[in-house]
Formats: C-alpha cells, structure tokens, sequence
C-alpha cells in the first residue's frame, strides 16, 4: 500500500515524518489513486512497513481524521471518506492513450462480428467459475512455494494426452511449456531460436499482430502468398529458401480458412529439414474446424524435429484466462526450460489447474463439440444473409469474408461499424504492408448470435451503401 501511495519519507527533511504521511494520503485521494472507500492500512501495519513508530502513524491519521479526508469504520477499519476532495489529476504515463492501434484492435469490444473471442453465451459458466473457484481456494491454503515455471503437471499431462487423440500429435507432457496466451508462446519461441537479423516466412494475408512481433524481434518477414491450399511453399522457397524459420497456420488459415495442403505440408517440412529452418505452427481454430473433422497438426507430420507448435484456450474457452502452451521438438526442450526458469515462467497455477480439472472430466471436449454446431449454424446463417443482401461472402475458419464493391475502404466501414455496436475487421490491415492488398470485411461468427444476425447485416449494409 505505501508503494501504491507513493509514500516515500525523507527523513534528513524539515518537515516530520507523520506530516509527510499525512501530505503522502492527501496527495494519493486528490489524484484518484484513492478512491471514496477505499481501505487504508492500519496504523500499525503501515508503520511497519515505512519503518516508522506506530505513534508517527496514528497521529497522521487522527488528524486526516480531524480533516474529514478519513473516516474510522469498526470493524471494516480506516477508509477514505466518502466526500473527500478530489482534483482531476494530470494526465501522466499511465492516462496518455496507448501507444498504437494495435491496442484499439486488442482492447475494444466486445461487439458483433468481433473475431477472436469465442461466444459466451453457449459456454458452461456455472461449471468453469465452480472449478475456478475450488482451484484459488486449493493455492491459497497450498505451501509457499515457487510453482514449476514449465507449467503445472496435471494440465501438461492433460494437454499431451488431448493433442494425441484431437491432434494426432504424439509428445510427453515434458515437451507441453504453458505460456500466458499465443503472444506470450511467441514471443517465449523467437527468444529460444535466436534469428535476429534473419529472414521468416509469413502468410499473406496474415494475422497483423504476429507480423509486428516478427518485426520487433528483428526478423526481416518475407510475405508469402496464400491461396485455396495454404502457403505457398514453392514461392516461399523460390524467394526465401534460406529463412530460418516459417510461420504458418495450417489448421485453419488466418484469416482466409484455408486448411494447408497434405502435399504441401510435406514440402514445407522436407525444406525445414534440408535447409535447418524451424516451422512454428500456430494451430489457430485448429480444433474448431466447421463442417468436417479437424485435419491432423502439422506438427503430427514432423519426424525431424522441426516443427514447434503453438496452441492456446483463448479461442476456446476465454481470452481472458490469457492461458496458451508450446510443443517443442525433444532437441529444444532443455533450451525452453531454461528461458522459462530464467525469463518467461508459466502463468499462475490456480487458472492451471481450473483448466486441467475442465479436460480431465470431459468438459472440454464437450465444449468443443457444441461449439462446433453453434458456430456452423451461424455461419450458415450469416452467409445466407449476406448473399440476400447481394453480397458475395465466403466462410472461412470463424468468419465469412465479406467483399466489398470497388471503391469502397473497408478501414472506413470498420470505423463506422464501431458506432453501431459492430467490429468488423478490414482485411486489408492483414495483408502486408509492402505489397498490394485486397477490401474486405471479416464478420466473426462466434459472436453473432442468430437472433442478431439480420439487425446486424442490415447495419453494415446501410453503411455500405452510403459509402457506395
């Protein structure tokens, strides 16, 4: 708390020490850091911790007291008065606006048509919030103890048992590496491999937010075409062939749809194994493909070790538990334990273990069934709204890509969706910066309910017209 209050006393000053306590908490509530209610320290607590007499400290606060800035509540103990004054504050680092769009794209929401969060409403929440609860309660009474920076056993376990039978993936649980989301596996990866300065294949179009990572860990990201089949290898390797690694989504390819190819994933890895490049598959909505049963990873395929795969329950359960894991070929897994003791440890174990309990009863697989029908009825149900409205829309992975008539921006219309409660995503963001691009919007299908549907269309219809 006197971090939080920035209480720092000076004790060779003119002024006393209970004075600059005093000056310290006064401070803190005119600029908001302490709200109407909130609950201070006890004296002797924070005399403790400043190092202070507990007298310096009780005569402070009798005389905030005294000020009617705090209040003495038996027994919810000393609070900020509910009239205290308050002056708007400076804006200082943390009010400034984020650095980058990149933040308005991540933190906006949630809104119809948003892509990559999965839809709520279908979920077991009652279900997931009782073992979530149970598994905060079991940390807080477990030993003091630092938590395996790998991740927690029982969901490694759990996670390798799953990949082999959803993903055709055979691995130990020593090889799974819990992460804090995709953003957090990536960047855990790039720091392993170590290819500053050199080049990396990425898909274009691709997702926007692995581009930037590429860049700001030096890499330089050769754009390669996609098409029906995936990445294209052949040109990858025509223009690139000494890259050092390949990024891809083969599952389902983002933002397209588009499921790699059997003759071209083995030409991607016969090129990584000749060339010594790595693969990094990110298996996104690899297990939520509509329609058909999930093609097998590619990392199912890698007998020469050279593919790391990348998975996370942000698509299917919650952004929010920012829970995702790396599979790493046996040759790298004393390199990644290394940089998760010393770097990048897992996220905390209680999430660990809601998530763990969640696949070892069954739930998840469950879950995943379901969702699949929800959002194949979705889908269907977009697309044939779309295509009465004259459009031409193609479903791809969790989105129908709507195209849009020539000359109409589909930055423009993303912007002007957000303020009728809609989130679009402009194709044309995802394509690389250097090359040409394409118009279009993507329509997320997880979170347009069917009762939102037409209202939803008829929106991004009007807006499209009056751009038209």
């Amino acid at each position: 708390m006197a971090d939080t209050l920035n209480l720092e006393l000076d004790r060779r000053a003119s002024t006393t020490l209970s004075e600059q306590i005093r000056l310290g908490i006064v401070s803190a509530i005119e600029s908001g850091v302490l709200s109407p209610g909130a609950k201070l320290p006890s004296w002797r607590d924070l005399a403790a911790q400043l190092g202070v007499a507990r007298g310096t400290v009780m005569a402070a606060y009798e005389r905030l007291a005294d000020e009617q800035w705090i209040v003495s509540r038996r027994p919810s103990g000393t609070r900020v008065a509910d009239h205290a004054a308050r002056r708007p504050a400076r804006p200082g680092p943390l009010d400034e606006a984020p650095p980058s769009s990149l933040y308005r794209e991540v933190l906006s929401g949630p809104a119809v048509f948003q892509m990559g969060i999965p839809a709520t409403d279908c979920f077991p929440t009652t279900l997931f919030a009782r073992l979530r609860a149970h598994a905060a309660r079991a940390e807080a009474e477990a030993p003091a103890v630092y938590p395996d920076p790998r991740g927690e056993p029982e969901l490694r376990r759990e996670i390798a048992a799953h990949l082999a039978v959803a993903r055709g993936m055979a691995c130990t649980p020593s090889q799974v590496f819990m992460t804090s989301g995709f953003s957090g596996a990536l960047g855990l990866v790039l720091s392993v491999l170590h290819a500053e300065g050199r080049s990396a294949w990425m898909e274009n179009p691709g997702f926007f937010l692995t581009r930037h990572a590429l860049d700001l860990a030096r890499l330089n990201h050769v754009p390669i075409p996609v098409d029906h089949d995936g990445i294209d290898v052949s040109y990858g390797i025509e223009h690139a062939s000494d890259a050092a690694l390949a990024l891809v989504t083969p599952g389902q390819q983002a933002p397209l749809g588009a499921t790699l190819a059997l003759a071209r994933r083995i030409q991607l890895l016969e090129w990584a194994q000749r060339s010594g490049a790595w693969v990094i598959e990110d298996d996104y909505l690899g297990e939520l493909q509509l329609g058909r049963r999930a093609a097998p990873a590619l990392a199912s395929l890698d007998t020469a070790g050279r593919v790391i795969h990348i998975g996370s329950f942000s698509k299917t359960v919650s952004p929010a538990l920012r829970l995702g894991f790396v599979v790493v070929p046996c040759e790298l897994v004393q390199r990644f334990a290394d940089t998760v003791m010393c770097l990048a440890p897992a996220p905390g174990p209680a999430v660990q273990h809601a998530i763990a309990e969640f696949m070892r009863e069954g739930h998840y697989m469950r879950h995943l069934r379901r969702m699949k029908r929800v959002y194949t009825a979705r889908s269907e149900a977009l697309r044939a709204a779309l295509l009465a409205r004259g459009y031409t829309a193609e479903a791809g992975g969790l989105a129908v890509l709507l195209r849009l008539p020539d000359g109409v921006s589909d930055i423009t219309i993303a912007q002007q969706a957000r303020a009728e409660g809609l989130a679009p995503a402009p194709l044309s963001t995802w394509f690389s910066p250097s090359g040409p691009t394409e118009s279009g919007l993507l329509l997320g299908v997880a979170t347009a309910s069917e009762e939102w549907i037409e209202v939803a269309c008829d929106r991004l219809h009007r807006l499209i017209t009056q751009s038209s």
